[in-house]
């Protein structure tokens, strides 16, 4: 019973990459740097002060760490990059045709959702493992226990790259500047910190950053002014969108059936998990969903903040062009989208599209990987 139980948390992202979405303390801020041929600025902003010799501060200097190991990846880096470009052959400008991808999930995790939303966008065929959530044994293979992970087979190299922020960020660079992944993987150095309940999590540094040279970021985003609103916005759909899900999917005892109704059926559970999951499950997600909403200091009614936050980002992408990223979707577009898409199919992804102003920029994403061959 505690086995099906914990399974509750599927949707609730406590396996589904829980670190990803959690608020860390941010990293200090590592100043922009410029080298010939090359731009990159670690993201972050300081954080309130700790007390000397806490938890935070030790996870906040880990991460400093961690900022200047990905630091020095950038400069080898840097001093390798004319070099590999001259190397590289023609057959390697299309990146993606060297790659096999395997992604482990669990389908309504929202982090996963993102994921295949970038992979189906970009046109990039992959396989996908259903992890069962109670035994995990899919991914007894990985240290790394949260998805999604994604297993990326370069020639004779296999890569494993973890949390979805850094796999899309490390696939863009991949697929951009034609880098190994090998290479690029370096880029994202994992380093442990405390979250805001005191636990330690795993985080990655510069994960919303592309490492692109100056000619690459310019040709991407035609500016700094793009690519500082890209990486805000996904930003913004990890630490506070995501959030919105649970509160609402398990909003009332009969949502939150319905919820776990579609958790089951979607998920990789054997009959007497689906059974224990569904029905234990839901009542621990309702009574859970009231903590969220208390942690996360939401509205009584949550619908109101899902609202809120859809409209704000309806804002954000303006009335002057269908997407943020232009006329086409950037990935910030392709995050906000991968994770609402977890939630059609329930009441609160019907009433999110009936009281709020984003069902012309949810059809406009849903036509745009529909029909991504053809916009690349």
């Amino acid at each position: 019973m505690a086995r099906a139980a914990r399974a509750a948390w599927v949707l609730g992202l406590s396996r589904c990459a829980l670190a990803e979405g959690s608020r860390t303390r941010p990293w200090p801020p590592i100043s922009a740097q410029r080298w010939a041929g090359f731009t990159r600025a670690a993201a972050g902003s300081p954080g309130p002060a700790v007390r000397k010799g806490s938890p935070r501060l030790l996870g906040a200097a880990a991460l400093a760490l961690g900022g200047a190991l990905g630091l020095y990846h950038t400069v080898r880096w840097h001093l390798r990059s004319q070099d590999l470009r001259a190397e590289r052959s023609a057959a390697q400008l299309s990146p993606s045709s060297h790659l096999q991808l395997t992604l482990y999930q669990y389908k309504t995790c929202p982090f996963c959702s993102k994921v295949r939303a970038f992979l189906d966008f970009h046109s990039l065929p992959y396989q996908v493992v259903e992890v069962n959530p109670v035994r995990r044994t899919e991914i007894k293979f990985s240290s790394y226990r949260k998805v999604p992970i994604l297993v990326a087979q370069e020639g004779d190299c296999s890569q494993q790259l973890n949390d979805s922020s850094v796999i899309i960020s490390a696939l863009k660079t991949h697929l951009v500047s034609g880098q190994s992944l090998e290479e690029v993987i370096t880029y994202y150095p994992p380093m442990k910190a405390m979250n805001d309940q005191g636990k330690e999590v795993t985080e990655f540094c510069n994960k919303y950053w592309l490492m692109l040279d100056e000619k690459e970021a310019q040709r991407m985003y035609g500016g700094k002014e793009a690519r500082t609103e890209e990486m805000k916005w996904r930003q913004w759909a990890d630490d506070w969108l995501v959030h919105l899900i649970s509160p609402n999917v398990y909003r009332t005892p009969t949502e939150a059936l319905a919820s776990f109704d579609y958790i089951v059926r979607e998920g990789k559970f054997g009959a007497v998990e689906a059974t224990m999951a569904k029905y234990v499950g839901a009542a621990a997600m309702y009574l859970i969903s009231k903590r969220l909403k208390s942690r996360h200091h939401l509205q009584d009614d949550v619908r109101a903040d899902l609202y809120e936050a859809a409209n704000k980002w309806v804002t954000a992408v303006g009335k002057d062009r269908p997407f943020m990223g232009g006329q086409k979707p950037n990935l910030a577009d392709l995050a906000v989208y991968g994770v609402l898409r977890v939630m059609e199919g329930l009441e609160a992804f019907d009433d999110l599209m009936r009281h709020s102003h984003i069902q012309p920029w949810y059809l406009r994403m849903e036509r745009a990987i529909e029909e991504a061959p053809s916009m690349h």
